[in-house]
């Protein structure tokens, strides 16, 4: 089996991946290749939409969130994963400018810096 090296058209994020797999998974995604995590957002999205299996619209929502921000493709699956997490837990209240953010994250004062 060869590998070859494939970007994901969403976030931009490159991947090993056997010739069969990224056939598989462009197969699912209205022939678009998606990483592993862009893949779990788009289902995710499928699976939270009224209309019954709207993949290609999911696909493009996904890419048009991911083509506005202009960071590395590593920060980008680590806000995209957060967003998911989120997204499953109900969270979506907890944001950075919340107030309760800073409380949750904050150091303990018996906490020694040496």
């Amino acid at each position: 089996m060869e590998i070859e090296s494939v970007r994901c058209e969403c976030c931009g994020l490159k991947e090993d991946c056997t010739q069969d797999y990224i056939n598989d998974v462009k197969a699912k995604f209205d022939g678009k290749w998606l990483c592993g995590l862009c893949s779990e957002v788009v289902r995710d999205e499928v699976s939270r939409s009224k209309k019954q299996s709207d993949v290609e619209e999911a696909v493009k929502a996904h890419m048009s969130f991911c083509g506005k921000f202009k960071s590395n493709p590593a920060v980008r699956v680590a806000d995209g994963m957060r967003q998911m997490l989120r997204r499953r837990s109900g969270d979506l209240s907890n944001t950075r400018n919340s107030p309760s953010y800073s409380k949750k994250f904050t150091r303990s004062t018996t906490t020694k810096l040496y």
